[in-house]
């Protein structure tokens, strides 16, 4: 699980819009190249290079203890990778500067595992938060913003609730309006399916749909979660704990159909294979031939 940090985002922004004043954002906001990731000696993921197209819903996946969270860390600024390069927007995120460093990362919004929001401040407080540390907004302009976010993810009047008033779905929800308090270019979700019930994780993938299609996002979803694979992502990268790299990239869907890998299509076949050993263990198949 990636660590929770304050904010999600580190760095000075515009106290009139809260954007960037950086570089234009490019067609492929984030390449990964030849990146190996290891604590100490010990290697999780090594020769890693795949690229993040702009618009995409893009998809870590693996099975679990593979390593797709610490892969993320080095994208959002939270570890260095062991060797290679993290190019987002084109700047080597590892190569420059801290404060330059700061500065990119501002583009950049992360949703942690069960929302990561402080348990002792209302909902808008843990927006207000992110603002009142790198803006100069007045109070006003902060609650304005705080009910907007709120709103923007479904949770219009729920402003002055504490985390632990609301349902998991909903902290998650509350998450995201954090993550998007500085309006973001890229949003990086963490499990964001984990511990929750269908339905819940369902309206989930419904709004990481419409923040890609309404805002414009970039999205990046560490899961292994076939219905949210399926649901939303657009491509991806398929990380193997055995062999410490990855095994394929491409569209989740054309990889389960047509990969050449038979390990990648047992992964996202996996499902399947399950429904039918409960369907015979129940008798629901019917007559079996003769």
């Amino acid at each position: 699980m990636v660590e929770q940090s304050t904010t999600g985002t580190t760095g000075p922004v515009s106290a009139a819009s809260g954007a960037v004043a950086a570089a234009p954002p490019s067609d492929t906001p984030l390449v990964i190249e030849d990146v190996t990731m290891a604590y100490g000696d010990f290697v999780v993921q090594e020769h890693l290079n795949f690229t993040v197209e702009r618009g995409d819903i893009f998809i870590i996946m693996g099975g679990s203890g593979c390593g797709k969270s610490t892969v993320m860390r080095a994208m959002i600024g939270m570890q260095a990778p062991a060797k290679g390069r993290v190019l987002l927007d084109g700047q080597s995120l590892w190569e420059i500067d801290e404060n330059a460093r700061s500065l990119l990362l501002r583009r950049c919004g992360v949703v942690f595992q069960k929302g990561g929001l402080w348990s002792s401040m209302t909902l808008a407080e843990n927006i207000e938060l992110t603002l009142e540390q790198y803006t100069d907004l007045s109070r006003k302009e902060m609650r304005e913003v705080s009910k907007l976010k709120l709103a923007l993810v479904g949770l219009a009047g729920f402003e002055k609730f504490y985390p632990s008033e609301i349902s998991g779905g909903m902290q998650r929800r509350a998450g995201v309006a954090r993550a998007l308090a500085l309006e973001p270019e890229l949003l990086f979700f963490d499990e964001p399916s984990a511990g929750l019930d269908p339905i819940s994780s369902r309206l989930l993938d419904d709004l990481i749909l419409e923040l890609r299609d309404s805002l414009g996002a970039t999205i990046v979803v560490v899961t292994h979660e076939l219905a949210s694979i399926f649901a939303i992502g657009s491509n991806s990268v398929v990380l193997d704990p055995v062999k410490k790299t990855q095994t394929a990239t491409g569209d989740p869907r054309w990889l389960r159909d047509h990969s050449d890998n038979p390990d990648v299509r047992e992964f996202l076949n996996r499902g399947e294979a399950s429904g039918e050993q409960e369907s015979a263990g129940n008798g629901g198949g019917g007559a079996r031939g003769p």
